[in-house]
């Protein structure tokens, strides 16, 4: 079966590169209810996180980013793939951070999730985010 393309994305951007320029091959999308991080050319490989399993965002700016109004956006999750990813030099870091901090707290509520949940590992350790704070 075909994939649908008709699914609305609320927020979508590049990682961009040398001034600002979206010349990269890595894109993020953001659903409602998940963050999509396609990389590569020639091998694509399309990341998904749920929103509910994201547990903190943290808005980093260097200065060259700072110059071209560009951020990073740095990303714990609960999920055993993807624990801790980059959303890497997108335009409006800001407002992005704010609006995907507002939709993970909305499908927390939505789910009824808390971030206790996600502390312990299946294998009765603690959550060990290299940078991460709960």
């Amino acid at each position: 079966m075909a994939k649908n393309n008709t699914e609305a994305y609320k927020w979508s951007d590049r990682k961009r590169i040398i001034f600002g320029l979206p010349w990269s091959f890595t894109r993020y999308m953001l659903t409602e209810e998940k963050l999509i991080i396609d990389t590569g050319f020639f091998n694509r490989t399309e990341d998904e996180i749920r929103l509910y399993r994201i547990l903190d965002i943290t808005l980093k700016r260097s200065f060259g980013e700072r110059l071209f109004g560009l951020g990073t956006i740095h990303c714990c999750s609960g999920d055993k793939t993807q624990g801790e990813f980059d959303i890497k030099r997108i335009k409006n870091p800001r407002e992005v951070k704010e609006m995907l901090s507002d939709m993970i707290e909305r499908e927390r509520m939505e789910r009824r999730v808390g971030a206790r949940e996600f502390i312990d590992t299946d294998d009765g350790e603690d959550f060990e985010g290299e940078n991460c704070e709960l």
